[in-house]
This record gives C-alpha cells, sequence and structure tokens, in this order.
C-alpha cells in the first residue's frame, strides 16, 4: 500500500478483545503483549505492506513480542533496549541493549522504525523522536504510539488515580497492593500531551503526518484526535504513523 493509504476503523471486536488482554496484563502478559503485537504488525503492514524481507527496527519493545511477529512475518527485525531486564532471560534474536536517545546504527538503515508505548517512558520526546527519523531510510515508516497523560490509563499500573496526582496515586497502589509502583512521576514516566505531540511532529520538516489516531478506539479514531480539549481524555492511545521525507 502507498504513503496515502488510510487504516480503516477497526471493530469492535477486535478492541473488546485488546481490552481484555489489558486487563490480564499482569496473570497472562504472554497472551496480552502477543495479541498487541500480532496486531501492531497488522497495523505497520496496512500502511506499509509487508513486512517480509523488510528492516524493521523495533525501539524500546522491551520483551521482544513485536520483534518477534516482524520476525515471523519474514521481516528482519531489531530490538534495541535500554533495560536488560526488560529483555527477560531469553531475549529475542536481534536483540541489542542501547539507549533510544543514540542508536548505533548508521542513517537510514531501517525500512520501519516502530515504537510502541515508549514516549511516555522519555524525559525528552522530540530528542527521542528525532532519532527514530535519523535511522528510517527516505520514504520509510514510523510508527509511534504512546499513552498520554489526561488518558485515563495514563498513570499506568496507578491509573486512573493519576487525575487525583500522582504521588496519592502511587501511595494508593502501595496501599492496595502491598508493593511499590513501577514508575514515578519524572523519572520513569512523564506527562505527555496529544494536542503538543501534534504540533511537535506538524512542526518537522523531516516527516510527514500519514495518520494520528487512536490506537485501540473502533469508531472514530482520526476524528476524535482533532478535538482540542477532548481528543487529551478520549484517544487513551495515541498513534502515529509518519512518512520520511526526502
Amino acid at each position: 500500500m502507498g504513503p496515502g493509504t488510510r487504516l480503516r476503523d477497526p471493530s469492535l471486536r477486535r478492541s473488546l478483545a485488546l481490552l481484555r488482554a489489558f486487563r490480564r496484563e499482569q496473570d497472562d502478559p504472554e497472551a496480552c503483549y502477543s495479541l498487541l503485537a500480532r496486531d501492531a504488525a497488522d497495523q505497520v503492514e496496512a500502511y506499509d505492506g509487508p513486512v517480509r524481507g523488510r528492516t524493521v527496527v523495533d525501539v524500546g519493545g522491551g520483551g521482544g513480542y513485536f520483534t518477534r511477529e516482524f520476525r515471523r512475518r519474514g521481516a528482519d527485525g531489531f530490538l534495541f533496549e535500554p533495560d536488560p531486564r526488560e529483555l527477560g532471560p531469553e531475549p529475542p534474536e536481534g536483540s541489542v541493549v542501547a539507549d533510544g536517545y543514540l542508536l548505533p546504527l548508521a542513517d537510514g538503515v531501517a525500512d520501519v522504525c516502530f515504537s510502541s508505548n515508549v514516549l511516555e517512558h522519555v524525559a525528552d520526546p522530540g530528542t527521542f523522536l528525532s532519532e527514530l527519523v535519523r535511522v528510517t531510510r527516505p520514504g520509510g515508516l514510523i510508527y509511534v504510539s504512546f499513552t498520554n497523560w489526561l488518558s485515563p490509563w495514563g498513570g499506568h499500573e496507578w491509573a486512573p488515580w493519576h487525575y487525583l496526582g500522582a504521588e496519592r496515586a502511587r501511595a494508593r497502589y502501595r496501599r492496595r497492593t502491598g508493593r511499590p509502583a513501577k514508575h514515578t512521576l519524572g523519572e520513569n514516566l512523564f506527562a505527555v500531551h496529544i494536542g503538543a505531540t501534534l504540533r511537535q511532529v506538524r512542526a518537522r520538516d523531516d516527516v510527514l503526518v500519514v495518520s494520528a489516531r487512536s490506537r485501540y478506539w473502533p469508531f472514530l479514531a482520526q476524528a476524535v484526535t482533532r478535538a482540542p480539549g477532548l481528543r487529551e481524555f478520549a484517544t487513551w492511545n495515541l498513534l502515529l504513523i509518519l512518512r520520511r521525507c526526502p
């Protein structure tokens, strides 16, 4: 499919399946993230055609579910993850411990640069995005999704109580579970907003914004991102499909 292809709104059945998987994430991460990986790979191929025989760079892909799925579909998939603990005891083939701010790659080597739910975990989203663009070839696809702060899921494991304040939400999580929260605002979780991010990417002269849409909504997935204010709550998770300019 060409650069102008638009992804149709997915089905309600698909959205419900993902929601059920997310709710079981803690108990069955394998099923949750394997389903999410298949779904994300389908989205990439809807915009850019089959990944078979192409180089796909997965930045911040944690346990490697996305990289495995891209490789299963015939891509040369490579995972760059800064935290060795996230890779687990058996990281997928093509895994490299590396910082997303400074990838050990030459310019323009990737046909597809992929980043799922990472942007909210970096202190400098602009620099991170610039590195994704740098390693993507002219005409190549950049897939970026993130959970924005004002989404009902913005506080991650302590959502939706983040609406009452991060520290209060983290304290509640500890009281309820008996263990400290994984994420701390300002350390490994940051308040990223949709409006500011859209303005930032649209101001760049090295990428074309092909699509900005809710990643999971089954209807009005693009329309919701055009409504200032409302989009910060209703989008849930923003998916950006970018095309590297020549």
